[in-house]
């Protein structure tokens, strides 16, 4: 009996020997590695980056008051109101791509990381809308028959988007999950137009083309904005993994709003390389 228990624990304890020499991977350490490797954080850091999202557009009161502007004094609209039709312009989404870069600095403590970063994309986001209604009416106090046609547009096209965000970040082998928010400026060109065109007659005919049977009252405005610099806020989250040394890369969510004459929602997703000095 003594030399079965003194076999089976010189068999144990060389058992034990080999799994000791064994790699890390085949004794289970392989995730464990990963989940204890110490990555510093610490620092600045800089990068590029590509992003694919959509926009989204509310136009309503894009075009308010242009209407009642162009009509002041007017009998049309004293008497039917034709600036209050409220044509309603709606809302509209696109999609696009764009790119650019990024740039920050990384304070840590243990496995927290807090921080602040300046990102930046060119692209083509933005969409349009336009409305139109068409009356008749007749005689008026003018004893005319007015057909009246009240067109309004809009649109923006967002060229550049630039964030500056505060981070939180918790550090995980070498992965690194944060969010952030912070304000957001954009460059933008902005097109609004408003028309009328009341063709009026003493006899009520087909309304076509302004014939001599007929006159044109044809009041019209456009407003264009070019390089007009927008604001507003933005909210995300992402996450960052070490590759080698101070390489690493990204993949991240951004959520951009700028609220301005055209209310709109910028959502993108994005991938980058970067490396922490």
């Amino acid at each position: 009996m003594r030399k079965f228990l003194l076999a089976a624990a010189m068999l144990g304890a060389a058992s034990a020997a080999r799994a000791a020499d064994m790699p890390d991977f085949l004794r289970g350490g392989f995730t464990d590695g990963i989940a204890a490797a110490k990555v510093n954080w610490q620092g600045y850091y800089v990068g590029a980056q590509g992003g694919y999202g959509s926009s989204d557009e509310n136009f309503s009161g894009a075009t308010n008051g242009m209407t009642a502007a162009i009509l002041a004094n007017t009998l049309i609209d004293a008497t039917l109101g034709v600036s209050q039709w409220g044509l309603n312009l709606g809302k509209d989404s696109a999609r696009s791509s764009g790119f650019g870069g990024f740039a920050g600095y990384n304070s840590q403590w243990d496995d927290v990381v807090v921080g602040v970063e300046a990102s930046y994309l060119h692209g083509a986001f933005g969409g349009s809308s336009s409305a139109s209604e068409d009356r008749i009416f007749g005689p008026l106090s003018d004893n005319n028959y007015h057909n009246i046609n009240s067109s309004a547009s809009a649109a923006i096209s967002i060229s550049d988007m630039a964030t500056l965000r505060a981070r939180a970040a918790y550090a995980y082998g070498i992965f690194l999950p944060y969010l952030f928010g912070g304000v957001a400026l954009g460059d933008a060109d902005i097109t609004r137009s408003v028309a009328v065109v009341d063709k009026y007659s003493p006899v009520s005919v087909p309304y076509g083309a302004c014939f001599v049977a007929e006159s044109c009252f044809t009041p019209s405005s456009t407003l264009v904005q070019h390089g007009h610099l927008i604001y507003g806020y933005s909210g995300g989250l992402g996450v960052d993994i070490n590759l080698i040394g101070g390489l690493f890369m990204r993949a991240e969510w951004e959520y951009i709003r700028f609220t301005d004459t055209i209310d709109t929602t910028v959502n993108t997703v994005r991938a980058g390389l970067g490396y922490k000095f």
